[in-house]
C-alpha cells in the first residue's frame, strides 16, 4: 500500500518537529493538499522549475524541500510572473510542496549536525538554542492487572526518558474508591454501589511537546471508562535544540588544511577563507546556510573558526579584526540534506510497511559559477 500524505509528514516530523523552527519560519505545507496517497516523494534543497520538471517526470505526488517557496504573504497571484508560473505548475500536476528548514536545522541528527560529522566536530551543542524540553509529570491510577500494560503504553508514547535512561517510572500500591453512576459501565463493580479496589499509582515523567499523544495513548489503554489522571509542570529542563554547532575537532589543525576537509565533506568546488592559512584550529563551529550574524556566537563560545555561507564583505572584515576565522562554503553545501533526509524517510516508510518510493532530486540548485 502507498502512505497517506499526512503518514508521509507524520514520519518526516519526527526527524525535524514543526517546535524547533524558529519563530515565522515558512515551514510545513506550503502548496497543495496531502489527503491523497503518496506514490513518489522528492527531496530536494530548493524548488525551482528544474526541480519541478524532475517531480513531474518521476509522477511524484510530493517534494519536501529545505527552502521555502513562499517567503512572504502572496498580494496575488499572477501566472505570468515566475513564482505564479512554478506555483500553477504545481498545482495542475497535483504536486504539494512541503518544507522543513529551521526545524531540521535545529533537530537532533538533523542538518547542523550532518555538517558537524561530516567536519570532524565532536560532542556539538548548539550554536544558537531555540528550543529547551520542558517536562510535565503524569499521575495516573491503574488496577494492578493492567499496570504494565498502561507503562508499555505511555512508554511507547514518549514519556519516562531521562537523559540517556528510558522507560523511567515509579509506581506504589493503594487503594481507590469511586462510586459509579447509573448509565456506567465500569470495569470492576457496579452503578450505584461505593467501590474499593486496589490500585497502582504511577508518576511519569512527559516531554510537554508529548502530553498530549502519551495521554491518548494512557485513555486507549487503561481499563477504566474514566481514568484519573493528573499532568503538571515540573522545574526539570531537558534537552537543548538550536541552529549551528561548536566542539572541538577530531584533531588540531591549519586553518588551510581544515578549508580543504570542508571542501571536500561538503562537496563543493570551492571555499572562501578569512584568516591566516597558518593559524591552528582546534574548536570550530558550523552552521548551514546564511549565517553572518552568527559571527560573534561562535567568538564567545570560542570557537576558532566558523563555517557557514553567506558572508558578507563588512562581516568578513569585523571576524578579521575579532580574532575568528571564517569559511565559507556557500549556501547549497546544505545539498547534503538531500540524501540524508532520503534515507530518513525511506526508512521510516519501510518500517510502516509502505510501498511509497523517496527520491533524491538531481538537479543542481547553485545559481552561482565561477568565470
Amino acid at each position: 500500500m502507498f502512505a497517506k500524505g499526512q503518514t508521509v509528514i507524520s514520519c518526516m516530523e519526527q526527524l525535524a518537529p514543526k517546535h524547533l523552527a524558529v519563530p515565522d519560519d515558512r515551514i510545513g505545507l506550503q502548496l497543495g493538499s496531502l489527503q491523497k496517497d503518496i506514490k513518489h516523494v522528492l527531496i530536494a534543497l530548493d524548488v525551482n522549475d528544474e526541480v519541478v520538471e524532475e517531480a513531474i517526470a518521476l509522477d511524484a505526488d510530493l517534494i519536501i524541500a529545505h527552502h521555502a517557496i513562499i517567503f512572504r504573504p502572496l498580494k496575488s497571484l499572477n501566472t505570468d510572473q515566475p513564482a505564479g508560473k512554478l506555483y500553477e505548475k504545481l498545482i495542475k500536476h497535483d504536486i504539494a510542496v512541503y518544507i522543513s528548514h529551521t526545524n531540521l536545522d535545529s533537530a537532533q541528527g538533523g542538518m547542523n549536525d550532518w555538517m558537524a560529522d561530516a567536519l570532524g566536530i565532536q560532542n556539538g551543542i548548539p550554536l544558537e538554542e531555540v528550543y529547551t524540553e520542558t517536562f510535565s509529570k503524569l499521575v495516573t491510577f491503574v488496577p494492578a492487572t493492567h499496570h504494565q500494560a498502561v507503562l508499555d503504553a505511555v512508554w511507547g508514547a514518549g514519556a519516562g526518558t531521562i537523559g540517556q535512561y528510558a522507560k523511567c517510572s515509579f509506581s506504589n500500591e493503594g487503594a481507590g474508591t469511586f462510586l459509579p453512576q447509573e448509565g456506567t459501565k465500569p470495569f470492576t463493580g457496579k452503578p450505584g454501589k461505593l467501590e474499593r479496589t486496589e490500585e497502582v499509582r504511577v508518576e511519569i515523567l512527559v516531554p510537554s511537546s508529548l502530553a498530549s499523544k502519551v495521554v491518548q495513548a494512557l485513555v486507549k489503554a487503561h481499563p477504566y471508562e474514566e481514568p484519573a489522571y493528573d499532568l503538571y509542570p515540573v522545574e526539570a529542563k531537558g534537552q537543548a535544540y538550536g541552529l549551528g554547532r561548536v566542539g572541538k575537532l577530531a584533531r588540531p589543525q591549519t586553518l588551510g588544511e581544515f578549508a580543504e576537509v570542508v571542501k571536500r565533506a561538503l562537496d563543493v568546488p570551492f571555499v572562501r577563507v578569512v584568516g591566516d592559512d597558518s593559524r591552528m584550529v582546534k574548536k570550530a563551529a558550523v552552521l548551514g546556510g546564511s549565517g553572518s550574524r552568527y559571527v560573534n556566537k561562535a567568538l564567545f563560545k570560542g570557537a576558532d573558526v566558523l563555517v557557514t555561507g553567506d558572508i558578507d564583505y563588512h562581516t568578513a572584515h569585523d571576524a578579521l579584526m575579532a580574532g575568528i576565522a571564517l569559511i565559507d562554503p556557500g549556501h547549497n553545501a546544505e545539498k547534503m540534506m538531500k540524501a540524508k533526509t532520503a534515507d530518513w524517510l525511506r526508512t521510516k516508510l519501510e518500517e510502516k510497511r509502505c510501498e511509497t518510493q523517496v527520491h533524491v532530486s538531481q538537479i543542481n540548485t547553485e545559481p552561482f559559477r565561477l568565470v
